[in-house]
């Protein structure tokens, strides 16, 4: 009488969990068995201590769009990108930008979907995310919630200021990271 493949990996299972009780219970250096309380004092792993408690990570920060120079023509965010990334979930982009006058180009903050739209300033399909209205004051505050590549430009003049302009750049968000 044989056995099956599963009456076989249930018998390797119960050997090895078996075993690993028993091993449990050995006396270790003088110690007696059933010892429970090893010494170590589980109560330290909290959010403080512990590098994988899920609260155990950095704050999201909010970035200003360009730093100093803000979100305006002439200026290449890709750069800024780089030198200011990584970009985390819940990171918030705040673009800001005068509101259009007499002595300042109009802006305006696009979404584009994919990144052939980024590379040409395709603007077609892209969602617009704030008006020219909205860059003024404290400005316009985009969360990165989303785990993909996010490619931002400003749609003014039929993506002119994208193409020639350099007001574009992606950042793809990263899951937090834990520190301890």
């Amino acid at each position: 009488m044989g056995f099956t493949s599963g009456q076989v990996v249930t018998l390797l299972v119960l050997t090895a969990s078996l075993l690993a009780v028993g091993m449990a219970n050995r006396p270790i250096a003088g110690k007696p068995a059933n010892q429970w309380n090893s010494g170590f004092n589980h109560s330290i792993w909290g959010p403080r201590n512990n590098p994988f408690h899920p609260n155990n990570t950095r704050p999201p920060k909010k970035f200003i769009v360009g730093g100093s120079e803000r979100w305006r023509y002439g200026f290449n965010y890709t750069d800024w990108a780089l030198k200011n990334g990584p970009f985390y979930i819940n990171d918030t982009l705040v673009f800001k930008y005068d509101p259009p006058n007499s002595t300042t180009f109009p802006h305006s903050v696009y979404l584009l979907p994919n990144f052939g739209s980024f590379l040409t300033c395709d603007l077609s399909r892209a969602k617009q995310v704030a008006t020219v209205a909205q860059g003024g004051s404290k400005g316009f505050e985009f969360v990165l919630k989303n785990l993909w590549p996010h490619y931002f430009a400003c749609g003014e003049h039929n993506g002119l200021h994208c193409k020639e302009g350099m007001m574009k750049f992606s950042v793809m968000p990263l899951f937090r990271p834990c520190h301890g």
